[in-house]
């Protein structure tokens, strides 16, 4: 290995603290652009040329020039777009600023109809019982237990009472649908609810892809209508002046989870809206946005019903507290037995998180 030394330039420690406060900035605008970096980029000029956002010696062209370098974005004839290398940098940005707001939780679990070695060695040990493998047997405690028995070194045998064994996880797969709510009271009245949920959604995406890469994600959209979304075009979803058909979403999120093969599946769904779509028949949308409509209702309790009986819990997590919504939604809750939380924009991934985390492993003796 070969170090090499050269005197400290304080200068270089506040450029990159520059860049990082700068990239921070532009993945929060690129969501709200839709994954369009030159939308992004011309909206960070305009706020610096409102706010001391740069210093003295550095432009937007030269972080432009950066991101390139980086290779977030390529420039082609029609402009700058996300390049790979952006996607994966949003996704990691998204996963950090969850945990980062996170608090250490109890230990929670996905069910599993059998039980076995886990793979994850734990810190904590216990007592070694018959049928415990040799490869978790914890030496440094063993051997400490035997010199407690007063036992001399140079003669040392461990005893059965000796030994000690790291508690372990089971880890089981899992296939999860995300549904996300497009219709337009995402953002209506001022309020940004859609970037909080795609964020929620790629950092999803980069926590299964790099710590669960045994389970499975899809990603469904829905409106007026329902439908999945390549993982890599998270950043780019946008609301529209949709309707919410709730049921299709939810027909669409069990299809996806039918072809799946892992021990446990779920669907997640993020919305701020009560059922107001329903899909006939005949492909028509039938749409109602006054009041719980009977008929629409009905037919998602049913989908709900569908869902639980295929051993599918729904967990959902309203981004608004509206009693219309509330309502349903506890009545959703039953019929389904599942999950539902309230959760503002601000708290929506580390609900979503720490539902997911705690659902995710088992403690196995």
């Amino acid at each position: 290995m070969k170090f090499s030394y050269r005197e400290y330039d304080p200068s270089e420690g506040s450029l990159r603290d520059l860049l990082k406060r700068l990239e921070a900035l532009y993945n929060d605008l690129l969501l709200q652009a839709d994954g369009d970096p030159e939308q992004a980029l011309e909206w960070m000029e305009t706020i610096a040329a409102r706010y001391p956002l740069l210093p003295d010696g550095f432009t937007m062209e030269d972080f432009r020039r950066h991101l390139e370098k980086q290779r977030w974005v390529e420039a082609t004839v029609e402009g700058l777009r996300m390049a790979p290398g952006g996607d994966r940098a949003l996704r990691q940005e998204s996963l950090e600023r969850i945990f980062s707001g996170l608090t250490k939780d109890a230990a929670g679990e996905h069910r599993t109809q059998a039980q076995g070695a886990g793979q994850e060695r734990l810190p904590e040990t216990r007592a070694w019982t018959f049928g415990d493998p040799a490869s978790l047997i914890d030496a440094t405690s063993s051997v400490r237990n035997a010199l407690r028995r007063g036992v001399d070194l140079d003669g040392l045998t461990l005893g059965e009472d000796d030994l000690e064994v790291h508690e372990t996880e089971h880890l089981s797969s899992c296939a999860t649908v995300l549904l996300l709510d497009l219709s337009h009271s995402m953002i209506l009245y001022g309020e940004d609810r859609i970037t909080p949920a795609k964020r929620v959604a790629l950092a999803l995406t980069e926590l299964i892809r790099t710590r669960y890469p045994k389970d499975s994600l899809r990603v469904v959209t829905f409106g007026d209508e329902a439908e999945e979304v390549s993982l890599d075009d998270i950043s780019t979803i946008s609301v529209g002046p949709f309707h919410t058909n709730t049921r299709a979403a939810l027909q669409l999120g069990r299809d996806l989870l039918r072809r799946e093969r892992r021990a446990n599946k779920q669907i997640f769904m993020i919305t701020d809206g009560k059922p107001s779509a329903l899909t006939e028949p005949d492909g028509e949308i039938y749409k109602n946005p006054i009041g719980l409509d009977r008929r629409v209702v009905a037919k998602t309790m049913d989908e709900a019903t569908i869902c639980r009986r295929h051993g599918i819990p729904i967990t959902t997590f309203m981004l608004t507290d509206d009693p219309v919504l509330v309502n349903f939604i506890e009545e959703f809750t039953e019929a389904n037995r599942g999950r539902a939380y309230f959760a503002g924009g601000d708290r929506l991934g580390a609900t979503l998180f720490v539902d997911y985390v705690k659902n995710r492993r088992s403690s196995v003796r």
